[in-house]
């Protein structure tokens, strides 16, 4: 069935996971951050791949095979809070956690929950004189194989 994601994915910043297949258990995702509410945009959090062209002499038809695997560019831009200082603090430059994202949402049982382990490396406030929300944009760099399409820990 299609869904929007508004609404039902969710996105937390965990400190820690002690598995080493990046399956956080309930305790490890209840001593998160959820940082959904404060969320204006996504970008990045994918794989990508360099694949590897391999002609031979039998063909003109330049094949390719997979190549290095390497993680997007990534980053949430967020709100910023007039009073608040969460996002610059949580989110300082340094900071190492896992960002979650629950693309299905955070029900137990639910697929789709994805892990990357990361390093924020740039905290930015964004200068505008447009009329809108003042933003900060958050950088990260994913710092290993992120792990996919796992299973919320139901306990």
């Amino acid at each position: 069935m299609r869904f929007n994601r508004k609404g039902i994915t969710k996105v937390y910043l965990v400190p820690t996971i002690a598995s080493t297949a990046l399956l956080p258990t309930t305790a490890e995702i209840t001593a998160g951050t959820d940082l959904t509410d404060g969320i204006n945009a996504i970008d990045g959090f994918t794989l990508e791949n360099s694949p590897i062209e391999t002609p031979d002499m039998a063909s003109t038809f330049v094949s390719k095979i997979g190549g290095d695997d390497s993680a997007a560019d990534s980053s949430l831009t967020f709100y910023e809070d007039s009073v608040l200082d969460d996002t610059e603090t949580d989110l300082a430059k340094g900071t190492t956690g896992y960002i979650v994202i629950f693309s299905k949402g955070k029900a137990p049982s639910a697929k789709g929950m994805d892990v990357f382990p990361v390093t924020v490396v740039s905290n930015s406030k964004a200068y505008t004189t447009d009329n809108e929300a003042a933003k900060i944009t958050v950088q990260f760099t994913i710092s290993a194989r992120p792990a996919f399409n796992q299973t919320v820990p139901s306990t």
